[in-house]
C-alpha cells in the first residue's frame, strides 16, 4: 500500500444538511496539479482503509457521473 500524507485535507461528500457520523466518503487530493496527482478516497467509518487513485481517473469518474453514466447503480434506491 502506498503512503498516506499526514497532512492531507480531506473533504467529506455529503450533502450540506447531513448530519450524524455517516458513514461517509471523503476525498484527499495530493501535492500537485498534473494528471498522476494522486487522490485519496476513504469511508469515515473505517479512515484507515484508503483507496488510492490519480487526478485523470478521478476527473474521468466525476465527469462520468455528472454525464449519468452510473445512474443505473443507483435506479429505484430513492
Amino acid at each position: 500500500m502506498a503512503d498516506i500524507p499526514p497532512n492531507l485535507t480531506w473533504e467529506r461528500a455529503a450533502p450540506p444538511e447531513a448530519t450524524g457520523p455517516g458513514p461517509w466518503i471523503e476525498i484527499a487530493f495530493g501535492d500537485g496539479d498534473d494528471g498522476d496527482t494522486p487522490v485519496y478516497i476513504r469511508e469515515t467509518s473505517d479512515p484507515a482503509n484508503v483507496v488510492t487513485t490519480n487526478r485523470r481517473k478521478w476527473d474521468a469518474f466525476v465527469l462520468g457521473v455528472q454525464a449519468g453514466e452510473f445512474d443505473h447503480f443507483v435506479e429505484g434506491t430513492k
